[in-house]
C-alpha cells in the first residue's frame, strides 16, 4: 500500500500514524510539508520519505482581508501540487491520501491523483457564532469578524468536496462540519501513549533561575497551554492566583506555554498576554511561586504532569488540546472550563471538576479545595487515568480504528471527483 501524507506542519495529528503505516515493509509512505517543518524531522522514521516545499509567499496586501487567507492557501495547494506532480512523474501514486485541509494543501490533490481516496483531517470548521468566535466579551467580535470567519471556511470546503472521508478527534468537533459533509466523517482521536504518558514519581524537578527544586508530594499547581493566551482561559487563570497563592502559602504554581499567539488576536498596541496581565495582577502575583517555564521539551511537560496536584485547563469552545488527555492520562486532579468539548471527555465529580470558565473567583475557589484535600480527588484522577485507557490508548483503541480506515480505503478506492 502506498500512503501520502501532506500537513505543512508534518507530522503533526499524523505523529503516530504516519511510523505505524512505515513499519511495514508492504506499505510505502511519503511525507510532504513545508521545508522548515521537515527540517526539524531529519531522521523521524527510516521508511517514512520526505519531501519538502518551501514556504509560499503569502497573500498581497492589496488582497481583500476576508480573502487573505484563502489566497495564501491556494498558494500553499500549487505548491503541494507541483511536488505531487513530481511524484506521479517518478511512479509514486497513492493508495490513499491524508492530508490536513486547514491550509490549503489538500486543494489540488484529487486533480493530481483523481483515482487516490481523500481522507482528511477535520479539526475546526469555523462558525460566526456557537463557538469560539463571540464567545468571550472582553475580546468581542464585529460583524466583519463573523463576515471574514464565514469566508475563511472556502478552503475547507472545496477540499471537503473533493474528499472521500474525514476524521474529526471530538464529536463537538465533528458537529460544527455542515450536515452535508457529516456522514463522511468518522470521530477518531489521533491516540495517547498511555504507557509513555502515566503517573510516576519526580525526584527532582528544578525551577528555573536558581529558585529550587520541586519533588513528588509538594503542592504543585499546573496550567499549559501552547501559547498563553485568552483562546485558552489564560486571563481567567492568571485573575485566578492572587485567591490561590493567598489561601496556600506553600503552593508552587507551574506554567508552561509560549509567548506567541495560537489562536485569537495579539494584544493591540503590542506585547504579550503574560506581560499584560502580569501588569494587571501586579504585587498580587509572587513570583517566587509562579514560574513561567515556556516552552519544554516534552519528557519535562511529563514530569510537569506528574508533579501536579491540581491541574487547570481551560479553553474557548474550540479544538480539544492532546494536553487535556496526556493531563488525564497521567492522573491529574483536573479543573476545567465547562465549555464545548471539554465536557465530552470530562465529567463532573466523574474523572474532574468543572467551573465557569468567566469565573476566576470559582476557578480559585475549586483550586484551592483541591489543593486543600488531595487525597479527596484520588478516585476522579483513577477514573481520568481509566478513561483515557479505556477510550483513547493510542495501541489499544485509537490507532487499529486509523489504520482500519486508511487501509479500507485503500482497497475500497473511489474514482476521482
Amino acid at each position: 500500500m502506498r500512503i501520502l501524507f501532506v500537513h505543512q506542519n508534518f507530522p503533526g495529528q499524523y505523529r503516530h500514524l504516519a511510523p505505524a503505516l512505515a513499519d511495514s515493509r508492504a506499505n510505502e509512505v511519503v511525507a510532504i510539508g513545508e521545508e522548515a517543518s521537515l527540517r526539524r524531522l531529519q531522521g523521524f522514521h527510516p521508511r517514512v520519505r520526505l519531501v519538502a516545499y518551501p514556504q509560499p509567499q503569502g497573500a498581497s496586501r492589496q488582497t481583500h482581508h476576508y480573502l487573505r487567507s484563502s489566497e495564501a492557501a491556494v498558494r500553499r495547494g500549487q505548491s503541494v501540487a507541483r511536488l505531487a506532480l513530481e511524484l506521479r512523474r517518478h511512479g509514486f501514486v497513492p493508495d490513499v491520501i491524508c492530508a490536513h485541509p486547514a491550509w490549503g494543501e489538500a486543494l489540488f490533490l484529487k486533480d493530481v491523483f483523481p483515482t487516490a481516496p481523500l481522507l482528511l483531517y477535520l479539526e475546526f470548521f469555523y462558525r460566526g457564532s456557537g463557538s469560539d468566535v463571540g464567545f468571550d466579551p472582553e475580546f468581542p467580535s464585529s460583524f466583519d469578524d463573523r463576515c471574514r470567519v464565514r469566508a475563511r471556511n472556502t478552503t475547507q470546503l472545496i477540499s471537503l468536496d473533493a474528499g472521500d472521508a474525514g476524521v474529526s478527534p471530538t464529536h463537538w468537533q465533528r458537529e460544527q462540519y455542515p450536515d452535508v459533509y457529516r456522514q463522511r466523517i468518522q470521530v477518531i482521536h489521533d491516540g495517547i501513549r498511555s504507557d509513555l504518558v502515566s503517573p510516576g514519581e519526580v525526584a527532582g524537578f528544578v525551577l528555573p533561575e536558581g529558585r529550587g527544586t520541586l519533588r513528588s508530594g509538594d503542592e504543585v499547581l499546573t496550567y499549559v497551554a501552547r501559547n498563553l493566551e485568552p483562546y485558552r482561559g489564560f486571563h481567567t487563570f492568571m485573575r485566578s492566583l492572587p485567591e490561590v497563592l493567598a489561601a496556600r502559602p506553600r503552593v508552587q504554581v507551574l506554567i508552561v506555554g509560549g509567548d506567541e499567539v495560537s489562536y485569537g488576536r495579539p494584544l493591540p498596541g503590542g506585547g504579550t498576554y503574560r506581560e499584560h496581565y502580569l501588569r494587571e495582577l501586579g504585587s498580587a502575583i509572587d513570583l517566587g511561586r509562579v514560574h513561567f517555564l515556556g516552552k519544554i521539551p516534552y519528557p519535562r511537560f511529563i514530569d510537569v504532569l506528574r508533579l501536579s496536584t491540581a491541574h487547570v485547563y481551560l479553553t474557548y469552545p474550540f479544538v480539544l488540546s492532546w494536553s487535556l488527555l496526556e493531563a488525564m492520562s497521567c492522573g491529574c486532579a483536573l479543573v476545567a472550563s465547562d465549555t464545548a468539548p471539554v465536557r465530552e471527555v470530562l465529567r463532573p465529580g466523574h474523572n474532574g471538576l468543572l467551573v465557569d470558565f468567566f469565573s476566576p473567583a470559582a476557578l480559585a475557589t475549586t483550586i484551592i479545595s483541591v489543593l486543600a484535600d488531595p487525597l479527596a480527588t484520588q478516585p476522579l484522577r483513577a477514573q481520568a487515568r481509566r478513561d483515557i485507557v479505556d477510550h483513547f490508548d493510542l495501541a489499544t483503541r485509537t490507532l487499529p480504528r486509523l489504520l482500519t480506515l486508511v487501509s479500507g480505503l485503500a482497497a475500497e478506492g473511489r474514482p476521482g471527483h
